[in-house]
């Protein structure tokens, strides 16, 4: 989640955010949080209306907060507002993990059902091959006009 909108989650200026995370930044190692690449921030810029730098936009890169940065934020602001979004924050970050439970669980039973089926598909395909060469070895013929 990028700093200005968990600046806006929390009900604080994005100067404030960056702030205290500079001000703790013992509490938020890189996989908490980190700052985009010049290269992200202009695929963003050109994906979402930003005013560039010399007429009142961003003067520095954007910073991206995981999960666990978002809730190290909540808690080095302190504010009324940011504790209560980071409860909904840590909920929404939970059902998105037991949602992508889901789908692993899903795609598990999906790749168990094609293995199935393709093992029976083999074994009919080996039943009619025995049964075609038999009917070709077999001295019993069809009476004529019954085949």
């Amino acid at each position: 989640m990028l700093d200005s909108d968990l600046a806006r989650v929390y009900g604080v200026p994005t100067k404030r955010l960056s702030e205290q995370v500079r001000r703790n930044a013992k509490r938020f190692p890189d996989d908490f949080v980190f700052q985009l690449t010049a290269e992200e921030a202009e695929n963003l810029k050109s994906q979402i209306a930003t005013s560039s730098s010399g007429h009142g936009g961003r003067r520095k890169l954007p910073s991206a907060f995981t999960e666990h940065g978002a809730i190290m934020a909540a808690n080095v602001l302190s504010s009324r507002r940011a504790v209560e979004m980071s409860i909904h924050v840590i909920r929404a970050f939970v059902t998105l993990r037991r949602e992508s439970g889901r789908y692993a669980e899903l795609a598990r039973k999906l790749a168990a059902l094609e293995h199935n089926q393709q093992l029976h598909g083999e074994d009919i395909q080996m039943i009619l091959g025995a049964l075609r060469q038999l009917e070709e070895t077999s001295s019993w013929a069809y009476p004529e006009g019954r085949r």
